[in-house]
Protein backbone atom coordinates (compact mmCIF):
# COMPACT_ATOMS: atom_id res chain seq x y z
CA UNK A 1 0.00 0.00 0.00
CA UNK A 2 1.62 3.28 -0.92
CA UNK A 3 1.87 6.07 1.83
CA UNK A 4 0.07 9.42 1.42
CA UNK A 5 2.66 11.67 0.25
CA UNK A 6 4.02 14.90 1.40
CA UNK A 7 1.09 17.55 0.67
CA UNK A 8 -1.22 15.19 -0.32
CA UNK A 9 -4.45 16.68 0.77
CA UNK A 10 -6.32 12.98 1.40
CA UNK A 11 -10.16 13.06 0.72
CA UNK A 12 -10.46 14.44 -2.47
CA UNK A 13 -7.57 12.37 -4.78
CA UNK A 14 -8.08 9.31 -6.15
CA UNK A 15 -6.87 5.95 -6.19
CA UNK A 16 -6.22 4.03 -9.53
CA UNK A 17 -5.94 0.30 -10.51
CA UNK A 18 -5.22 -0.67 -13.64
CA UNK A 19 -5.94 -4.75 -13.78
CA UNK A 20 -4.58 -6.93 -16.88
CA UNK A 21 -5.01 -3.84 -19.80
CA UNK A 22 -4.69 -4.75 -23.11
CA UNK A 23 -5.44 -2.59 -25.99
CA UNK A 24 -4.80 -2.60 -29.82
CA UNK A 25 -5.11 -0.28 -32.51
CA UNK A 26 -5.38 -0.84 -36.43
CA UNK A 27 -3.24 0.36 -39.21
CA UNK A 28 -3.58 1.76 -42.55
CA UNK A 29 -3.54 -1.46 -43.78
CA UNK A 30 -5.59 -3.04 -41.27
CA UNK A 31 -3.41 -4.92 -39.88
CA UNK A 32 -3.85 -4.82 -35.99
CA UNK A 33 -1.02 -3.68 -33.68
CA UNK A 34 -0.86 -5.00 -30.22
CA UNK A 35 -0.03 -1.86 -27.63
CA UNK A 36 -0.90 -2.74 -24.23
CA UNK A 37 0.16 -6.29 -23.03
CA UNK A 38 -1.51 -7.04 -20.04
CA UNK A 39 -0.28 -3.97 -17.84
CA UNK A 40 -1.12 -3.83 -14.27
CA UNK A 41 -0.75 -0.82 -12.25
CA UNK A 42 -1.86 0.59 -8.59
CA UNK A 43 -1.35 4.01 -8.06
CA UNK A 44 -2.31 5.64 -4.36
CA UNK A 45 -4.61 8.23 -3.48
CA UNK A 46 -2.51 11.55 -3.25
CA UNK A 47 0.48 10.51 -5.20
CA UNK A 48 2.48 11.42 -7.76
CA UNK A 49 3.50 9.02 -10.66
CA UNK A 50 5.70 9.60 -13.70
CA UNK A 51 5.18 7.13 -16.71
CA UNK A 52 8.41 7.29 -19.46
CA UNK A 53 9.64 4.97 -22.07
CA UNK A 54 10.51 5.16 -25.70
CA UNK A 55 8.13 7.06 -28.28
CA UNK A 56 5.27 4.94 -29.30
CA UNK A 57 5.15 2.16 -26.53
CA UNK A 58 1.72 3.24 -25.29
CA UNK A 59 2.06 5.73 -22.25
CA UNK A 60 -0.76 8.38 -23.75
CA UNK A 61 -2.81 5.46 -25.03
CA UNK A 62 -2.77 4.22 -20.91
CA UNK A 63 -3.85 8.22 -19.64
CA UNK A 64 -6.32 7.99 -22.35
CA UNK A 65 -7.78 4.58 -21.12
CA UNK A 66 -7.59 6.12 -17.55
CA UNK A 67 -9.09 8.96 -18.89
CA UNK A 68 -12.47 7.22 -20.35
CA UNK A 69 -11.57 8.59 -23.64
CA UNK A 70 -10.72 5.16 -25.38
CA UNK A 71 -11.93 1.48 -24.07
CA UNK A 72 -9.59 -1.37 -23.34
CA UNK A 73 -10.09 -4.68 -25.07
CA UNK A 74 -9.43 -6.72 -21.79
CA UNK A 75 -8.92 -6.13 -18.22
CA UNK A 76 -10.31 -3.45 -16.03
CA UNK A 77 -9.23 0.22 -15.07
CA UNK A 78 -10.51 1.15 -11.63
CA UNK A 79 -11.22 4.73 -9.71
CA UNK A 80 -11.71 4.03 -5.85
CA UNK A 81 -12.81 0.42 -6.66
CA UNK A 82 -15.30 1.83 -9.57
CA UNK A 83 -14.79 0.48 -12.99
CA UNK A 84 -14.24 3.97 -15.76
CA UNK A 85 -15.97 3.28 -18.63
CA UNK A 86 -16.70 6.75 -20.19
CA UNK A 87 -14.84 10.29 -19.20
CA UNK A 88 -15.89 11.67 -16.13
CA UNK A 89 -15.03 15.38 -14.21
CA UNK A 90 -13.65 13.12 -11.25
CA UNK A 91 -10.33 12.63 -13.82
CA UNK A 92 -9.00 15.23 -15.81
CA UNK A 93 -6.76 15.53 -18.80
CA UNK A 94 -3.91 18.06 -19.73
CA UNK A 95 -2.33 17.88 -23.18
CA UNK A 96 0.96 18.58 -24.57
CA UNK A 97 -0.58 21.74 -26.19
CA UNK A 98 -2.70 23.72 -23.41
CA UNK A 99 -5.97 23.65 -25.62
CA UNK A 100 -7.42 26.88 -24.03
CA UNK A 101 -10.10 28.59 -26.43
CA UNK A 102 -9.07 31.29 -28.05
CA UNK A 103 -12.47 32.92 -28.60
CA UNK A 104 -12.62 33.18 -24.79
CA UNK A 105 -10.69 35.43 -21.86
CA UNK A 106 -8.65 33.07 -19.80
CA UNK A 107 -11.75 33.62 -17.28
CA UNK A 108 -14.27 32.36 -19.24
CA UNK A 109 -11.59 29.50 -20.24
CA UNK A 110 -10.96 28.39 -16.50
CA UNK A 111 -14.44 28.59 -16.03
CA UNK A 112 -15.77 26.87 -18.92
CA UNK A 113 -16.03 23.49 -17.80
CA UNK A 114 -17.83 24.61 -14.56
CA UNK A 115 -20.43 26.12 -17.32
CA UNK A 116 -20.26 23.14 -19.06
CA UNK A 117 -21.86 20.88 -15.38
CA UNK A 118 -24.14 23.43 -15.22
CA UNK A 119 -22.77 24.49 -11.53
CA UNK A 120 -20.71 27.42 -12.07
CA UNK A 121 -23.46 30.35 -10.65
CA UNK A 122 -22.49 27.92 -7.22
CA UNK A 123 -19.38 27.61 -7.80
CA UNK A 124 -18.11 30.96 -9.45
CA UNK A 125 -15.86 32.25 -6.92
CA UNK A 126 -13.48 28.91 -7.61
CA UNK A 127 -12.49 30.41 -10.73
CA UNK A 128 -10.81 33.70 -9.41
CA UNK A 129 -9.54 31.36 -6.57
CA UNK A 130 -7.86 29.27 -9.39
CA UNK A 131 -6.34 31.93 -11.64
CA UNK A 132 -4.33 33.46 -7.95
CA UNK A 133 -3.84 29.62 -7.12
CA UNK A 134 -1.84 29.95 -10.69
CA UNK A 135 -0.96 33.32 -10.41
CA UNK A 136 -3.37 34.60 -13.39
CA UNK A 137 -5.55 36.68 -11.49
CA UNK A 138 -4.06 39.65 -13.34
CA UNK A 139 -4.61 38.25 -16.73
CA UNK A 140 -8.03 36.97 -15.94
CA UNK A 141 -9.49 39.33 -19.39
CA UNK A 142 -6.56 38.43 -21.64
CA UNK A 143 -6.84 36.16 -24.61
CA UNK A 144 -4.95 33.09 -25.71
CA UNK A 145 -2.55 34.46 -28.29
CA UNK A 146 -1.72 37.72 -25.41
CA UNK A 147 -0.14 34.86 -22.69
CA UNK A 148 3.47 33.00 -22.69
CA UNK A 149 3.53 29.59 -23.23
CA UNK A 150 3.94 28.80 -19.79
CA UNK A 151 1.42 31.04 -18.76
CA UNK A 152 -1.14 29.26 -20.89
CA UNK A 153 -0.11 25.74 -19.65
CA UNK A 154 -0.68 27.14 -16.09
CA UNK A 155 -3.83 28.22 -17.03
CA UNK A 156 -4.57 24.78 -18.61
CA UNK A 157 -4.03 23.25 -15.29
CA UNK A 158 -6.54 25.89 -13.53
CA UNK A 159 -9.21 24.90 -15.56
CA UNK A 160 -8.77 21.02 -15.05
CA UNK A 161 -8.32 21.63 -11.43
CA UNK A 162 -11.35 23.75 -10.87
CA UNK A 163 -13.12 20.63 -11.56
CA UNK A 164 -11.66 18.98 -8.14
CA UNK A 165 -10.48 16.01 -10.17
CA UNK A 166 -9.53 13.64 -8.14
CA UNK A 167 -7.00 12.14 -10.85
CA UNK A 168 -5.09 14.46 -12.91
CA UNK A 169 -3.82 13.10 -15.81
CA UNK A 170 -0.83 14.93 -17.39
CA UNK A 171 0.28 14.12 -20.94
CA UNK A 172 3.60 15.59 -21.50
CA UNK A 173 2.31 19.28 -20.44
CA UNK A 174 5.89 20.53 -20.58
CA UNK A 175 6.76 19.24 -23.56
CA UNK A 176 7.09 22.35 -26.01
CA UNK A 177 8.38 24.53 -23.48
CA UNK A 178 12.02 26.22 -23.42
CA UNK A 179 13.98 24.28 -20.68
CA UNK A 180 14.04 27.55 -18.41
CA UNK A 181 9.92 27.69 -18.29
CA UNK A 182 9.88 23.53 -18.43
CA UNK A 183 12.02 23.71 -14.93
CA UNK A 184 9.83 27.05 -13.71
CA UNK A 185 6.71 25.05 -14.60
CA UNK A 186 8.27 21.79 -13.21
CA UNK A 187 7.67 23.98 -9.49
CA UNK A 188 4.27 25.31 -10.69
CA UNK A 189 3.15 21.46 -11.16
CA UNK A 190 4.43 20.46 -7.55
CA UNK A 191 2.81 23.37 -6.37
CA UNK A 192 -0.24 22.69 -7.38
CA UNK A 193 -0.43 19.25 -6.35
CA UNK A 194 0.76 19.79 -2.86
CA UNK A 195 -2.05 22.89 -2.65
CA UNK A 196 -4.50 20.08 -3.72
CA UNK A 197 -3.56 16.84 -2.73
CA UNK A 198 -4.58 15.41 -6.40
CA UNK A 199 -3.30 12.10 -7.67
CA UNK A 200 -1.41 12.82 -10.55
CA UNK A 201 -0.34 10.83 -13.31
CA UNK A 202 1.98 12.05 -15.62
CA UNK A 203 3.87 10.99 -19.08
CA UNK A 204 6.89 12.42 -19.96
CA UNK A 205 10.42 11.71 -22.20
CA UNK A 206 12.30 13.73 -20.11
CA UNK A 207 14.08 11.80 -17.11
CA UNK A 208 15.31 14.31 -15.18
CA UNK A 209 11.52 15.17 -15.15
CA UNK A 210 10.32 12.28 -13.83
CA UNK A 211 12.30 12.07 -11.12
CA UNK A 212 12.44 15.78 -10.05
CA UNK A 213 8.57 15.02 -9.47
CA UNK A 214 7.40 11.74 -8.67
CA UNK A 215 7.09 9.72 -6.10
CA UNK A 216 7.28 6.70 -7.79
CA UNK A 217 8.58 6.60 -11.82
CA UNK A 218 7.10 4.01 -14.18
CA UNK A 219 9.55 2.78 -16.50
CA UNK A 220 7.63 1.14 -19.73
CA UNK A 221 9.27 -1.16 -22.22
CA UNK A 222 9.08 -1.23 -26.08
CA UNK A 223 5.22 -2.01 -27.56
CA UNK A 224 3.29 -3.97 -26.79
CA UNK A 225 4.63 -2.19 -23.61
CA UNK A 226 5.21 -3.69 -20.02
CA UNK A 227 5.94 -2.26 -17.08
CA UNK A 228 10.14 -2.73 -17.36
CA UNK A 229 10.22 -1.71 -14.02
CA UNK A 230 8.86 0.79 -11.30
CA UNK A 231 11.47 2.81 -8.68
CA UNK A 232 10.78 4.70 -5.93
CA UNK A 233 12.13 8.13 -5.44
CA UNK A 234 13.14 8.62 -1.82
CA UNK A 235 14.48 12.18 -2.01
CA UNK A 236 13.02 15.30 -0.30
CA UNK A 237 11.03 18.55 -1.70
CA UNK A 238 12.56 20.71 -3.46
CA UNK A 239 15.14 17.99 -5.08
CA UNK A 240 18.61 18.41 -6.11
CA UNK A 241 19.13 17.66 -9.52
CA UNK A 242 22.92 17.40 -8.34
CA UNK A 243 22.11 15.12 -5.63
CA UNK A 244 24.46 11.75 -6.05
CA UNK A 245 20.87 9.85 -5.26
CA UNK A 246 19.07 12.12 -7.97
CA UNK A 247 21.85 11.02 -10.92
CA UNK A 248 21.72 7.59 -9.49
CA UNK A 249 18.49 7.14 -10.26
CA UNK A 250 18.86 8.86 -13.59
CA UNK A 251 22.08 7.11 -14.58
CA UNK A 252 19.65 3.93 -13.75
CA UNK A 253 16.81 4.94 -15.34
CA UNK A 254 18.48 5.94 -19.14
CA UNK A 255 20.41 2.59 -18.06
CA UNK A 256 16.76 0.92 -18.77
CA UNK A 257 15.67 2.77 -21.30
CA UNK A 258 18.88 1.83 -23.38
CA UNK A 259 19.54 -1.42 -22.73
CA UNK A 260 22.58 -1.63 -22.91
CA UNK A 261 23.40 1.37 -25.43
CA UNK A 262 20.92 0.06 -27.80
CA UNK A 263 17.46 1.95 -28.11
CA UNK A 264 14.95 -0.36 -29.09
CA UNK A 265 11.79 1.37 -31.09
CA UNK A 266 8.47 0.12 -32.22
CA UNK A 267 8.07 -0.24 -35.26
CA UNK A 268 4.97 1.26 -35.51
CA UNK A 269 3.43 4.53 -34.80
CA UNK A 270 0.14 5.59 -33.13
Amino acid sequence: MVGKPEGAAGGGAGRISVRGVRKSFVQNDGSPVRVLAGLDLEIGAGEFVSLIGPSGCGKSTLLRLIAGLIQAESGTILLDGREISEPDSERGLVFQNPLLFPWLNLYDNVAFGLRARKVYRERRSEVGEFLRLAGLEKFAGSYPHQLSGGMAQRAALARALVNHPRVLLLDEPLGALDAFTRMNMQDEIIRFWRERGTTMLMVTHDVDEAIYLADRVVVMSPGPARIETILPVPLARPRARSHPEFLQLRAGILKILHFGGQVREPSYQI
